[in-house]
């Protein structure tokens, strides 16, 4: 993959060196991270829902951090006693886990709820009144004033 330089534009720009970190970040190659598997839907205009599949897991063994426009989703299994039959095959995961997403600005937090081994995560985008996009009213062209006339006064 071909490493992009963003180095001129920090030269021109102000206060979008987050955005070139993230771009950065995401030409890298990391390690392919699967698990656990997770959708992301849009539910509304300004909402989402980030459902992550974590069957075996309970509540007390996730927690869930926003911070600084990050989302971390932690998961932690807690030690299981010794059963008393061996397994022959184990394909339900049993490890931990951390997942991050980006979020963006203005974008938090409302809900989560664990149901059926899924977790759902609610998201609201909810942009200041100062930041929404404003109606300016066009005015039609201005009146012009009654022009004053000018009389002379002759003396006669």
């Amino acid at each position: 993959m071909r490493h992009v330089d963003f180095s001129p534009l920090y030269r021109s720009t102000v206060g979008f060196d987050r955005l070139f970190t993230m771009l950065d970040s995401l030409a890298q190659p990391e390690q392919a991270q699967t698990y656990p598997p997770y959708n992301i839907e849009r539910t509304g205009e300004n909402t989402y829902r980030i459902t992550m599949a974590v069957a075996g897991f309970d509540e007390t063994e996730l927690s869930i951090e926003a911070h600084a426009h990050v989302l971390s989703v932690k998961g932690e299994k807690n030690e299981e006693p010794a059963e008393s039959g061996e397994f022959l095959y184990r394909g339900i995961a049993k490890r931990a886990f951390e997942r991050r997403f980006q979020l963006a600005d203005h974008v938090e937090v409302t809900a989560a709820s664990l149901k059926n081994g899924l977790l759902h995560i609610d998201l609201l985008r909810d942009i200041p009144e100062a930041m929404k996009p404003r109606k300016i009213a066009i005015a039609a062209e201005p009146v012009e004033a009654p022009k004053a006339i000018e009389a002379q006064i002759v003396n006669g």
